[in-house]
This record gives structure tokens, sequence and C-alpha cells, in this order.
């Protein structure tokens, strides 16, 4: 057993390592980093959305954002579209549930905002629409995605494509990514800390 739980190891880190080497990712992600620091710096705020485990992750960075990340700071808007159940459940109910997070960008998402559409697949016909909406709103969207980044990154603004056809190896690796983001925003909005 004690060697099957190094071989996980090795095979998270190893996706890791192929993300540390990969120049065109390491590019986007700091793309999106310079991205969200910018519209911190202005009025708009970082939007999530994602199922299952990818949903969890979802509300795991926003959290970070609204509540802090490696200091005491003010608060950062960012949503995640998964917490609402009522929202979910009626535009569910009602419309389909693959309407049910672009309906709630088209209530509540702003010119300038960026939306971060999270999935191992890239397929999730609710994040598909959810980036079709969010273009109509002038709302930058990104694929966190896995695999060949699938129908979402044909159409995101830019596509964070982790080289991995494992959903356990694309999931730790999303919410490195994540942790990244949330480290580089908070470093460079508050750049002399706060506590």
């Amino acid at each position: 057993m004690k060697n099957y739980i190094k071989d996980q190891i090795k095979k998270s880190y190893e996706t890791k390592q192929n993300i540390y080497t990969n120049e065109d990712l390491l590019n986007k992600i700091e793309e999106v980093a310079k991205k969200c620091v910018e519209l911190y710096r202005g009025t708009n705020k970082t939007i999530l959305a994602g199922n299952g485990g990818s949903a969890a992750d979802a509300q795991h960075i926003a959290a970070e954002m609204v509540g802090r990340y490696g200091f005491d700071r003010p608060s950062l808007p960012s949503l995640a579209l998964t917490t609402d159940t009522s929202a979910l459940t009626a535009i569910g109910n009602d419309y389909g549930y693959d309407q049910v997070f672009s309906r709630q960008l088209e209530g509540m998402g702003q010119k300038g905002d960026l939306f971060i559409g999270i999935s191992t697949s890239g397929n999730s016909v609710n994040i598909v629409k959810a980036f079709q909406s969010a273009k109509v709103k002038g709302i930058t969207t990104v694929a966190l995605v896995g695999r060949d980044g699938g129908e979402m990154a044909k159409i995101a603004d830019i596509s964070l494509i982790v080289p991995s056809d494992s959903t356990p190896r694309i999931q730790e690796s999303h919410i490195l990514i994540g942790h990244i983001l949330c480290d580089i925003i908070e470093k460079e909005i508050f750049a002399d800390g706060v506590s």
C-alpha cells in the first residue's frame, strides 16, 4: 500500500512538473493574474463556476478572495455561482440545468468582470452556455480545464489547460493554479501587506 501511495504522489508531481515546464501555460496563468489585478484595482469582480469537484474549487477560490489567502487585508469581490441552492434549483427547474450559470451571469455579471469556468473535460454544457452569456455582457472568460480543453477552450478568451487526462491530477492542478492566482492578486493589490 505504501508503494501505491508513493505512486499517487509521483503522478501528482509529474503533472505539476509538466505545468512547470510549459511556457505557454505559464504565460497564460500570468495573463489571467494580470487581468485579475487590473479588475480588482477598479470596481469589478471575479466570478467562478464548475460542477462537482470543480464547484468546490470555484467556491474555494472565491472564498480565498473574499476572506483572505496569505495575510489579513480588505475583502476582494468574488462570487461562486454554485452556492445559491434556490437559484440553482429554480433555474434548473424552470430553464434546465444547462442554464444554471448563464442565467446568474446575466443578472449579476457586469462588463469588465472575469469569469473562470472550471471543468476537467472542458465540455460542461452549462459552462459553455455561461461563456456565451459572458461574451454578450463584455465579461472576460477563462477556461480552467484539462485533457484537450474541450469546447470550453475553443470559446474562452484564455484557456488554462492542465496537461493531463487524469481527473484527480487535473483537479489537484486546478487548485494549485487557483492558489497561485490568489497569491499574486493579493500581493499585487496589497503590495505592502495589511495587518
